[in-house]
């Protein structure tokens, strides 16, 4: 049973929160909080600490957050580390729990930074649905397969300019973006101005270079059967990004796929 005495540590008050404890020990730790005042309030602190994270995910309109798990086993780590120092009296207790707070304070705001701009950088690297939502020509595997590619087709410079007007940016700077065709004509797509958008070369790490990566794979799978046309080009319209995830295998653009030459050179 746990000493009245002692009190309980952070780890087994998320635990517990968590309702990851049975039995005994879920028996012993409701007794300890019904008569230990200190414990309650550090739970309730918990919890209202959870009650806010949670409420201001709802509140975003952010992707999910990233699994937990590699975070929070070094968060429960580094507890039961505090745990193992033995203080004297509840004065040192409350330092030790000062430090846990700032502990976890700091690795929230590192998570919630390396998170928001993962989200910005993916977000403003696809092309708005509503002005670009792709668009193909009536072709099958066999004539898209068929076709030497040359290299990316040529947009027309009035037609560039009519894709930087709808997107806001008339006086962007034309070497910095490839106006790209969301379904590459390789797959089909059509030069359609909703299939166009200006992606730029740099600036983040989903970049043009990036996604002709991800056209290459999908062509090469396509004509060599292992992957169906129209699926391909559904699935680079929809998320080109959670395509490259899905068929290189990673989170992440490749190294070999991010290119930092000069477009203009």
């Amino acid at each position: 049973m746990q000493d009245k005495n002692t009190h309980l540590s952070d780890e087994a008050l998320l635990l517990f929160a968590d309702g990851e404890t049975r039995g005994r020990q879920e028996a012993a730790i409701r007794e300890h909080l019904s008569a230990c005042w200190s414990c309650r309030l550090r739970m309730h602190e918990l919890d209202d600490a959870i009650a806010d994270a949670a409420r201001v995910h709802r509140e975003t309109a952010h992707p999910p957050l990233p699994p937990p798990e590699g975070p929070r086993a070094l968060l429960r780590a580094r507890l039961r580390e505090l745990a193992a120092e033995s203080p004297a009296s509840d004065a040192g207790w409350i330092n030790r729990n000062l430090r846990t707070f700032a502990l976890c304070a700091a690795a929230g705001a590192l998570l919630a930074v390396v998170w928001l701009r993962t989200a910005t950088d993916e977000r403003d690297a696809i092309p708005r649905s509503d002005l670009t939502p792709g668009a193909v020509r009536a072709l099958a595997a066999t004539d898209v397969c068929r076709v030497q590619l040359t290299g990316n087709a040529r947009v027309m410079p009035a037609v560039a300019r009519q894709v930087f007007a709808e997107y806001g940016m008339p006086d962007a700077e034309r070497r910095a973006y490839e106006v790209d065709y969301l379904i590459t004509p390789a797959l089909g797509g059509s030069d359609d101005i909703h299939n166009l958008w200006p992606q730029p070369y740099s600036g983040s790490p989903w970049n043009a270079h990036v996604k002709d990566a991800l056209e290459d794979r999908l062509r090469g799978m396509v004509c060599g059967g292992q992957l169906d046309l129209a699926t391909a080009q559904r699935e680079i319209a929809v998320n080109w990004i959670a395509a490259y995830k899905k068929y290189f295998h990673t989170s992440r653009p490749l190294p070999q796929h991010m290119q930092h030459d000069d477009p203009a050179e």
